[in-house]
């Protein structure tokens, strides 16, 4: 069974319909696809949106250095959070490298310990050999 699409249906004023209706012309898009877009935002953000007209933000930022945020609002960044992350990524890299190194090694040892298991010394038999051995 695959996703369906379900439709939802309420009333709204003349007044906002209207405004719906400029809304989607203005983007281009059927009025339908306002809304949609706008479950997706709020689908998206677990409930958390808050649907505010570009000209309230621009009223409400106007505190700036310019005046006038852009929208949507971003922030600066100091370039020494942007190196320090670069570095962090770089070591992350190193560290993943080292990783397949030492499971790579320790493969090669289980491989060498699976080779090695039939061979079996007796200590009786150690004591006849002139070879000495070293037990780990």
């Amino acid at each position: 069974m695959g996703n369906k699409n379900k439709t939802i249906s309420f009333r709204v004023n003349e007044d906002a319909f209207e405004a719906l209706q400029d809304i989607a012309a203005e983007r281009d898009i059927s009025l339908s696809a306002v809304f949609r877009d706008y479950v997706d935002q709020l689908v998206e953000h677990d409930g958390q949106v808050v649907v505010v007209p570009e000209d309230d933000v621009s009223r409400e930022s106007s505190g700036g250095e310019d005046g006038d945020i852009s929208f949507p609002p971003t922030i600066e960044v100091p370039k020494s959070f942007i190196r320090e992350h670069e570095r962090l990524e770089l070591e992350a890299g190193h560290l993943r490298e080292q990783l397949d190194e030492y499971k790579s090694y320790v493969t090669e040892l289980q491989d060498r310990l699976e080779d090695e298991e039939n061979e079996v010394l007796l200590l009786d038999e150690l004591d006849e050999n002139d070879d000495s051995y070293q037990l780990r």
